[in-house]
């Protein structure tokens, strides 16, 4: 089985062993499902109600996916105004649908004051819109049922929360051009991915380059790089191949992980080139 792994492609956990989903998901979910019945709505009518597909509040009823704050400060009113999801919602942790070598980064990168990104394989999966999630998810092997490529797009799209954080996180990411220009999911899909790309550039907290191309001197050879810094300051890095991940706390690599991001960010097009960049390559579809 193939599922979420840490930046948007999928992989196989080291040893094959699968990922649990979340009990705190699941749970929260059967306490919605067990008041929207209780007030004899069915979902369709509760959707309505909230402003969420019937969909969105099945997936949420399933465990199968984060609710946003919206879902929960709309839903509370509607299922009795008890209190008890918006108690429940803090202690929500994001399990379903990510790897198990991934968890304890996702943990960390809940809380980062600082995330980098540097990738070369696929677009990262904080910048995915939900469309090419599921192309990137539906092309790797072995072939995953509607269900499986459900529960990965999910928690893909639900770390995506990350960009509303108060306090805000500061965001780096360095992409290579190749991967715009791939044409993942077909040109409808680029569009609307490049699209999202300029939107998300223009925010005050992100700071998006692309890497051209022809670089000779490139800082990235070794593969995708991810840094993090926590609340107290110290930094961690991860790397991650197809059979698993790895988080380095070692001070000695993490340095040596700040230096080639450093240098990367000095090889690659400004923000503001790498946004014509972007139109340029929007436009050419």
């Amino acid at each position: 089985m193939a599922y979420e792994s840490t930046d948007g492609g999928t992989g196989a956990a080291a040893g094959g062993a699968e990922p649990g989903a979340s009990d705190s998901l699941r749970t929260f979910g059967a306490v919605v499902q067990a008041l929207r019945e209780h007030t004899g709505l069915n979902r369709e009518e509760f959707g309505a109600l909230i402003g969420y597909s019937k969909h969105t509040v099945a997936s949420v009823e399933q465990g199968r996916r984060m609710p946003d704050r919206d879902f929960v400060e709309r839903a509370e009113p509607v299922l009795g105004g008890t209190g008890a999801l918006r108690k429940a919602a803090p202690h929500l942790s994001r399990q379903a649908g990510l790897a198990s070598w991934f968890r304890h980064w996702a943990r960390l990168e809940a809380h980062a004051v600082t995330l980098w990104t540097y990738e070369c394989r696929v677009v990262p999966g904080l910048l995915q819109t939900e469309r090419y999630a599921r192309a990137v998810t539906e092309s790797v092997p072995p072939v995953k049922d509607e269900e499986q490529v459900a529960k990965q797009v999910a928690a893909r799209l639900d770390r995506q929360q990350l960009f509303e954080r108060r306090p805000p996180i500061a965001f780096s990411f360095i992409i290579e051009q190749a991967l715009l220009e791939r044409g993942t999911g077909g040109p409808e899909v680029m569009r609307e991915l490049l699209d999202s790309l300029l939107e998300r550039s223009l925010r005050f907290n992100v700071e998006l380059q692309i890497m051209p191309r022809y670089q000779p001197d490139h800082a990235g050879f070794d593969g995708p790089l991810r840094l993090l810094e926590a609340q107290d300051n110290k930094w961690f890095g991860y790397a991650e191949g197809q059979r698993g991940g790895m988080l380095i706390a070692d001070p000695k690599e993490v340095s040596i992980m700040l230096q080639r991001y450093a240098k990367l960010r000095s090889q690659a097009l400004t923000s503001e080139d790498s946004r014509s960049l972007l139109k340029q390559l929007r436009g050419a579809l």
